[in-house]
């Protein structure tokens, strides 16, 4: 990541749950080149509780194992953030290191997209099953 003369960072950080990364697989998206599109530079995070849900996901069968294998092969290509600190919801640690990070997040999850919205941060969703969008509260 790259950093400014006052010790910041002067990239986006783009925290990924585990609906944006099962994404590629279901809808044929390609995520990184939608972010890049929207974004131009971003540096990626995927909190370690996500990659815990898709690696139960993908011990089953189905599309959904496939997806969430698929999934973690995109993870390599992310940094990982240790385990929170805090006892709580995947979806509620994604928030929670979202207002850390000062991070976009993306996912498709209607509830937690309305949690992150209400707290005024941004969210990358996909439309249409075709397009990555950025949405503002």
């Amino acid at each position: 990541m790259a950093i400014d003369r006052d010790g910041g960072s002067d990239r986006i950080v783009v925290l990924l749950d585990t609906n944006a990364l099962l994404i590629p697989s279901r809808s044929g998206v390609d995520i990184f080149t939608g972010l890049q599109e929207i974004l131009g530079t971003f540096d990626l995070v995927v909190p370690a509780e996500v990659v815990n849900e898709l690696q139960a996901l993908a011990q089953g069968r189905g599309k959904s194992s496939v997806a969430a294998r698929f999934a973690l092969n995109l993870v390599k290509r992310c940094r990982i953030l240790p385990p929170a600190d805090i006892s709580a919801s995947v979806d509620q640690i994604v928030v929670h290191h979202a207002e850390d990070l000062s991070a976009l997040v993306m996912t498709n999850d209607r509830r937690l997209k309305a949690v992150l919205l209400e707290k005024g941060l941004s969210v990358i969703v996909l439309r249409n099953e075709k397009r990555l969008e950025l949405v503002r509260k």
